[in-house]
């Protein structure tokens, strides 16, 4: 099992920049993908980024350019530092891991956990 605890969300001005963190704890050997979505009202949660236990990132069309998505494999971390921030960036975001873990049957079982949230909000 993984656990993941975001922090740093906030109330910012157009413009300005926040960074979030996402720890882990648990399993964390067998997490092949982070990711940072957001949560659209009446919606599935969106992509924001993504890195994969390679390095690999992916963005949003909407957020390239602007947000970077890192990992600190030490701390088990994962970082969203976001600039040039609009209004429409205003969202609760959610972290998430995709997880391999071996069961006792000595096969591999994936998993997939969320963190619980934190409120960005973008005030003009």
């Amino acid at each position: 099992q993984v656990q993941l605890v975001e922090s740093g969300g906030g109330l910012v001005q157009v413009g300005g920049s926040l960074r979030l963190s996402c720890a882990a704890s648990g399993s964390t050997s067998g997490i092949d993908d982070w990711g940072w979505y957001r949560q659209v009202p009446g919606k599935e949660r969106e992509l924001v980024a993504r890195i994969s236990k390679s390095g690999a990132t992916d963005y949003a069309d909407s957020k390239r350019g602007r947000f970077a998505i890192s990992r600190n494999a030490a701390k088990n971390t994962v970082y969203l530092q976001m600039s040039s921030l609009r209004p429409e960036d205003t969202d609760v975001y959610y972290c998430k891991a995709d997880y391999r873990i071996l069961n006792s049957l000595g096969t591999w079982e994936v998993g997939r956990t969320w963190g619980q949230g934190t409120q960005v909000t973008v005030s003009s």
